[in-house]
């Protein structure tokens, strides 16, 4: 059973793939647009992230700023998650190309995905009583993966690639200078860019 599909009532720690999004260049489009644009644009990005999240069985778990964070469990979550970042890649190039034409803004998205052991659970007290939560090292690592993407790139550790070998789902990535950690080994890095990475960060 999934526990990202239990209702989070009961702590456990689990083995979880964690996909950080992020919009590049979205902040620049919400220092020069009305409030009311900036939203409407940063729902259209939400909905066609957690659309894919979704379509690949996996979980919405934040929304913070213009970062998402999902999760995905179960058989084939490595590939399921890599789909998903795929599928998001793909489709928001659509949805730059008409924010250029309409406010001459370029921007892109860019992913971090780890796999690892997390805990999973809703917060019991204060204003954010029964928010979902999911912490651990699997979190930290994807959004350290996260920041070190380019601009229109999906950038995966080794876990979730060696799982992708496994099941046998080919992906054209190359390997990346690895994830320097403080206190632990190094983490091997792959990442799949678009077909040209764009020339801003």
């Amino acid at each position: 059973m999934s526990v990202l599909k239990s209702d989070f009532s009961d702590p456990v720690r689990a083995p979880l793939v964690v996909l950080f999004v992020e919009t590049r260049g979205f902040t620049r489009i919400s220092e020069i647009l009305e409030p009311a644009v900036v939203i409407a644009r940063l729902s259209e990005f939400f909905a066609l992230v957690t659309g894919a999240v979704e379509r690949y069985d996996g979980v919405v778990i934040d929304i913070l700023n213009d970062n998402l964070i999902a999760a995905f469990d179960g058989d084939g979550d490595s590939m399921r998650a890599v789909q998903a970042a795929q599928d998001i890649q793909r489709k928001f190039t659509t949805l730059e190309e008409s924010w250029s034409q309409q406010y001459g803004i370029r921007a892109a998205t860019s992913m971090g995905l780890h796999s690892g052991t997390a805990v999973v659970g809703l917060a019991s007290g204060g204003k954010n009583a029964g928010q979902r939560h999911v912490v651990g090292d699997a979190v930290s690592v994807a959004e350290r993966l996260l920041h070190r993407a380019r601009a229109g790139e999906i950038v995966m550790s080794k876990t979730v690639h060696d799982a992708l070998a496994m099941s046998q789902y080919a992906v054209e990535a190359e390997e990346l200078p690895p994830l320097e950690v403080p206190r632990r080994e190094s983490i091997p890095l792959w990442g799949l860019p678009l077909d040209t990475r764009l020339d801003f960060t």
